[in-house]
């Protein structure tokens, strides 16, 4: 089950955050990921952030700033099992559009958002760590049928106002007629 995130959740979310983020960037000092993980604690009750749980147990969240992906993070004993990509399925229908950075040495990651659709705009820096990165954009494909479907659907609203406006007319007409004629009683 996916959710938002209760205060309840914040011990575990942060020790996903740094065991994930220490298991998938080995190519950054333990430490940065250790300095940082309070500071991230007392950020995500501010954040949109999603939790998935089964049993009971937290495995995985993902955290939006917008349509900015901060981050899906999974436990190491539940990854591989699908967590990752329902949770990104699930952004991906809350929004039409999403962004994210991943860093360039972690093809895993990269692998996985090329796969889900994302692809990558831009390169960059992450100044905090002096790593490259990659900027990505996913972008929700238009359904044509869906999209003909609403076109025709608009077209016969279209009608159905043009034969109100008309018969709103004719009314119109039909009374100012009737008191002409009572006029000239």
């Amino acid at each position: 089950m996916i959710r938002k995130l209760r205060r309840g959740d914040l011990d575990r979310t942060a020790e996903i955050w740094l065991a994930a983020n220490l298991q998938a960037h080995d190519f950054i000092a333990p430490e940065y990921w250790k300095d940082n993980q309070e500071p991230v604690k007392k950020l995500l009750p501010q954040a949109e952030v999603y939790v998935y749980e089964s049993g009971g147990e937290i495995l995985g969240f993902a955290g939006l700033d917008g349509e900015y992906i901060e981050g899906i993070f999974v436990a190491g004993k539940a990854q591989s099992n699908g967590i990752g990509k329902s949770l990104l399925d699930f952004l991906k229908a809350e929004r039409p559009e999403l962004h994210l950075n991943a860093y360039q040495k972690n093809t895993r990651a990269i692998r996985f958002y090329e796969r889900e659709g994302f692809r990558i705009q831009s390169e960059g820096l992450d100044e905090a760590t002096g790593e490259k990165d990659y900027a990505m954009v996913w972008q929700r494909e238009l359904d044509y049928a869906e999209l003909s479907k609403a076109r025709d659907e608009a077209k016969q609203l279209q009608i159905y106002k043009t034969n109100a406006e008309m018969l709103l007319r004719t009314d119109a007409e039909e009374q100012r007629q009737t008191r002409e004629r009572q006029q000239e009683k």
